[in-house]
């Protein structure tokens, strides 16, 4: 009960080394009253439109856990409803490492990143694969015409549980296009500001 996210993730074994590190008490509260953080509201939902990558973990069948780095454009995965989110797998380099695991276990992490802005959100879900051919449901994940790659599968992932972290030892990184963004701006100021000179001291 409570906070969804420290139900799944707070197993005994983490309890009992909150209570070796002295951090048990304050996170047992999360654990009390209804249940919360498993239904994405507005803030989810445009945090993770606003994104053009996250990383995905799955585990594999001898227990090993795989982390791999998801990308697109921006918005690229998008909200189905409250409890369910879904992107188009398109084809990279056929390892198929992550649609493995995911045939045998079709339990997930999520982590969607802003870096500018030091935070991240964390998801707990499970997995239900979907082949190319679902027209209806390719239609609603569908991208800009421009994005050429090939979908080869569509991953639909229902929400368990999501967290928000704090912004501690985040490391603020900027996009091409964030960069250019500032560029642009910084050369409209400077341009403004030498049209202002060119009036206060007109040239002979």
């Amino acid at each position: 009960m409570g906070h969804k996210f420290a139900d799944l993730a707070f197993t005994d074994a983490v309890k009992n080394f909150q209570s070796e590190q002295g951090s048990r008490k304050s996170y047992a509260r999360m654990e009390t009253g209804d249940d919360y953080n498993d239904i994405l509201g507005p803030n989810e939902a445009q945090f993770i439109a606003a994104r053009d990558s996250f990383y995905l973990a799955t585990v594999s069948e001898t227990g090993w856990p795989y982390v791999q780095h998801r990308g697109g454009p921006t918005g690229f995965v998008k909200i189905i409803d409250d409890k369910t989110l879904g992107f188009a797998d398109f084809r990279g380099n056929r390892q198929y490492v992550s649609a493995g695991n995911l045939s045998q276990n079709d339990r997930v992490s999520l982590f969607f990143m802003d870096y500018p802005n030091k935070t991240r959100l964390k998801l707990l879900g499970r997995v239900r694969t979907l082949d190319a051919s679902e027209q209806g449901t390719l239609q609603k994940l569908s991208l800009d015409d421009r994005h050429q790659a090939r979908t080869e599968r569509v991953f639909l992932i229902s929400i368990e549980a999501f967290d928000w972290n704090c912004p501690q030892y985040i490391s603020p990184r900027f996009t091409q296009a964030e960069v250019d963004q500032h560029i642009l701006s910084l050369q409209s100021k400077i341009a403004e500001l030498e049209a202002k000179l060119a009036v206060q001291n007109p040239q002979d």
